[in-house]
């Protein structure tokens, strides 16, 4: 009978990931009802957040049934509408757990979450039972099972009736016993696996070197092999064997992007990418990390908080403030918005030394005002927001230290190299670009305040010695 006085419950058992679930079952003398599957109250409860797709039902006539073992390319959550069964597991997963058993019954007050990799059975203990589960990836023909007999003398299931009074197919009863069992193939940890789009660019090579350094298993895409702004290619991608999606993809010539061809380019990259992945997320129940910039504001504002509102001068700002639209419609994203941002590659920092070595007299920027972001800062802060389960919402992240100018910036590498600081020569930005034809405008100030991402526990480096040591790295 039907226990109907249990309230929600999650509890965990010896297969690792392997949940059992006591449900709520609500009767009268007209029935029963329960709810079969609640996202937030389970998930609130220790239920991962699998995403189900399809939902399936077993019909069984009799007592005596018996199905399985098992081992599904995906998750299940099972559960029964009416009958009883007696349900067994076998962790057939590759490593130290493999072989492990549990056993339970399930009638409508109990169900259990059922991770890829873990044999499934189950055994009707009454008629007319239909057995349900909620899987999160659709039924395919193609899809690569893991079978163990059911009367594998390892696993020593405890079957209520006899396997020689079940009902049980032939290629049930042709399952291998354990020791013929090729193992399911081990997985990295769930929530640690991560997709970094514009993996060849500054931050995307960074993240790359530090993401496995955190124990997260990070794979690199960048074009012109995987184009996010295709939604073709979005669509078709196999998203469940990633947690987390950072995007670190993007147009970042600012002054091309005031062309017309170079619009085209900025909007594709910047918003329309950034709108597939976010759709993707939605669907597939990713985290979505995007990197933003303080070009989203006018810069008429000293310092900007993560609450301003968007006011881009130039093209380049108005497609990343349309990419951050996207991003913010994700219920699980952080949106990290940096400027100035200097690792390996090409940057000012590179330039100006190279310029020092050669004894130019360069002209630089005075009236902008910010702060360098070094790429190891900015991977690590990404890295924290995920590793400390940050509240998700949009994060400024900038190198700490003093506020400066590109002149002053400049006038530090020349310092750092041995050169005259006073041989750089401090411009306005009007007369620098005097003459050019195509000239995105600039904020005057990219001066992010920090206190949010500071109050989570990460502190970026001071952006001036990070820049110090950076430039004495720099080999002639």
């Amino acid at each position: 009978m039907t226990d109907m006085s249990k309230p929600l419950r999650v509890t965990t058992t010896p297969i690792p990931g392997f949940l059992r679930i006591d449900l709520t079952v609500h009767g009268d003398n007209r029935g029963w009802f329960k709810e079969n599957w609640q996202r937030e109250k389970m998930i609130a409860l220790g239920l991962p957040d699998f995403g189900p797709v399809q939902n399936n039902i077993s019909f069984n006539d009799g007592i005596g049934v018996t199905r399985g073992i098992h081992a599904e390319p995906w998750d299940k959550f099972v559960s029964v509408a009416t009958g009883r069964v007696f349900g067994a597991w076998v962790d057939l997963r590759e490593g130290p757990s493999f072989g492990a058993v549990y056993t339970t019954e399930i009638d409508p007050s109990v169900a259990v979450y059922v991770p890829k990799g873990v044999g499934n059975a189950y055994q009707t203990l009454e008629p007319n039972t239909a057995y349900t589960y909620l899987v999160n990836a659709h039924w395919s023909p193609d899809a690569q099972y893991t079978f163990l007999n059911l009367a594998d003398e390892t696993a020593a299931v405890p079957w209520p009736i006899p396997l020689k009074d079940a009902v049980i197919s032939d290629k049930d009863r042709a399952h291998p016993r354990m020791a013929d069992v090729t193992p399911f193939p081990a997985e990295p940890e769930r929530g640690r696996r991560v997709l970094v789009t514009g993996a060849n660019g500054q931050l995307g090579r960074e993240l790359m070197a530090r993401l496995p350094e955190a124990g997260f298993t990070a794979v690199g895409v960048d074009l012109p092999e995987v184009d996010i702004a295709d939604a073709a290619q979005m669509d078709a991608w196999d998203w469940s064997a990633h947690d987390i999606v950072v995007n670190a993809a993007g147009w970042t010539d600012v002054d091309a992007a005031q062309t017309d061809e170079g619009r085209r380019m900025a909007w594709r990259a910047n918003a329309v990418g950034p709108a597939n992945l976010a759709r993707q997320a939605t669907r597939h129940g990713l985290v979505l990390v995007h990197i933003s910039s303080e070009y989203v504001f006018d810069g008429t504002i000293d310092v900007h908080t993560e609450d301003e509102s968007p006011s881009p001068l130039g093209v380049y700002g108005q497609s990343k403030a349309g990419g951050d639209a996207a991003i913010e419609a994700v219920a699980r994203h952080y949106l990290v918005r940096t400027s100035w941002v200097i690792g390996e590659g090409k940057n000012f920092a590179r330039t100006m030394t190279a310029l020092a070595e050669r004894g130019a007299l360069p002209k630089v920027v005075s009236d902008q005002t910010g702060r360098l972001t070094f790429t190891t800062d900015l991977a690590a802060g990404i890295i924290h927001l995920l590793s400390t389960g940050a509240e998700y919402g949009v994060y400024n992240l900038s190198g700490e230290g003093p506020v400066v100018s590109w002149s002053d910036v400049a006038k530090c590498i020349y310092a750092t190299r041995g050169r005259d600081a006073d041989d750089v020569i401090p411009v306005t930005t009007e007369e620098y670009h005097s003459g050019q034809e195509v000239i995105a405008p600039r904020p005057a100030s990219s001066v992010l305040d920090l206190s949010k991402i500071e109050g989570t526990g990460f502190t970026p480096a001071d952006s001036m010695e990070r820049l110090v040591a950076y430039v004495r790295g720099l080999t002639p």
